[in-house]
């Protein structure tokens, strides 16, 4: 038996709800609700009562599926307003006792300490690595002797106003907010191998408005951003080049776009109808692939300018691992190697079981991740808060508030609800 959890991803283009159970070696899909999203733009609430229903009836569909009703949730987020830093930190440590979890949190404390723009707050505070006097690399410091503990630590904020609309909109749908994870950490979690996450890789999560960036490099997250670009842009380039609208623009993207010209026969073609013509006419195929290939390498010299801007670039020996909506985008593979130069792969979510065949997708790596990487943090927050309780490095999570908090997210629902 796994643990319960909930997972909203509220994106541009869908909200979906996950009920999932996480165990060892698998996630068993309890529950899911999909709905069209409405009311986001470039990952940002843009309207408040258009949002609360796509996530209201994606909630509802979930808890039809599952038979549980949903209480808590844990919330993705993105959006250009996402930034991110690396700060540094230390403690004091009594030689005689070794490293204990106090010593970590008041070296975090010293990270998280940064002076932030009116406006922002702290989403998360991930530690990259530790040093204990002068010995670095540590992953773990926790019973080692010493007497200066020092943190680098990966500080990811967003703007104040964003967090609370969005949170604004989830609790008018019936759900408390758990917390906010951020999308790349998120599909991170489920896409990548413990080999890419140690040899230096970076996801790459193109979804409808935004896309994504986290470098992974020693099992660590080192650097972390949003591009405002996303597949939406690309059907508005469509729309724009073939005079179609949006939903058709969409449509003839997701059947006959290609992200790479040289691909596609000169010979193919297919019927659209554009605005102000009576009867379809032919468009050829290379011509759209040739307006999808323009705003897709946009894409990625956007995402080796973020790269090179963190300068870790070079670390990346994994390369590059997409996912999200867009990556199932026919050439997009070959796009991202020429203007990028790494190894490139398209991963989705794996070891799903239940109600899983649908999210067998990178569509919902975020989805997925969410279930997972919540459940992590969670239990990480109850394991430091129990060994501050009982002093004891021995004591493991608080079983007692993780019960309590599951079953605030889920509660059967009673057999004559419809």
């Amino acid at each position: 038996m796994g643990d319960l959890v909930v997972g909203i991803d509220v994106g541009t283009t869908k909200v979906c709800t996950l009920v999932g159970e996480v165990r060892d070696t698998d996630i068993y899909v309890l529950g899911l609700g999909i709905e069209p999203s409405h009311g986001m733009r470039k990952g940002m609430v843009t309207d408040v009562n258009a949002l609360t229903a796509a996530i209201s009836s994606s909630v509802h569909k979930a808890e039809r599926s599952s038979g549980y009703e949903i209480g808590r949730a844990f919330v993705s987020i993105a959006g250009g307003h996402i930034e991110s830093i690396n700060s540094s930190g230390a403690a004091g440590v009594s030689g005689q006792r070794g490293v204990q979890v106090a010593d970590l949190e008041r070296a975090m404390d010293a990270a998280r300490a940064v002076s932030l723009p009116h406006g922002r707050e702290v989403l998360h505070v991930i530690p990259r690595n530790y040093s204990l006097d002068g010995q670095t690399g540590l992953r773990s410091p926790l019973g080692m002797l010493g007497f200066r503990l020092e943190v680098e630590a990966h500080i990811i904020t967003a703007a104040t106003a964003s967090i609370h609309n969005l949170e604004r909109c989830v609790e008018a749908a019936g759900v408390a907010v758990d917390r906010f994870i951020l999308n790349p950490l998120a599909s991170g979690d489920v896409i990548l191998t413990d080999e890419e996450r140690e040899s230096g890789v970076m996801v790459v999560d193109i979804g409808g408005g935004t896309t994504d960036l986290a470098m992974f490099i020693d099992g660590a997250v080192w650097h972390t951003a949003v591009i405002a670009v996303g597949g939406q842009h690309i059907t508005n380039d469509t729309a724009h080049g073939l005079h179609l609208p949006f939903e058709l623009a969409e449509a003839v993207k997701l059947e006959y776009g290609h992200a790479d010209p040289k691909a596609v026969s000169p010979l193919e073609a297919f019927p659209i109808q554009p605005f102000g013509e009576e009867l379809p006419s032919k468009v050829q195929r290379a011509d759209l692939a040739h307006i999808i290939n323009a705003r897709v390498a946009e894409i990625f010299e956007l995402v080796l300018k973020e790269a090179k801007r963190s300068g870790y670039d070079g670390l990346l020996k994994a390369g590059i691992v997409l996912t999200g909506g867009s990556s199932l985008l026919p050439g997009i593979k070959t796009v991202a190697s020429d203007v990028l130069r790494m190894p490139v792969r398209v991963a989705q979510p794996e070891n799903l079981t239940g109600m899983a065949e649908a999210l067998k997708n990178p569509s919902y790596s975020t989805s997925v991740g969410l279930l997972k990487l919540g459940l992590i943090m969670d239990l990480e927050d109850d394991r430091r808060l129990s060994m501050r309780q009982n002093g004891s490095e021995r004591h493991g999570p608080n079983i007692g508030r993780i019960f309590r908090r599951a079953i605030d997210r889920l509660l059967p629902r009673e057999e004559n609800e419809v």
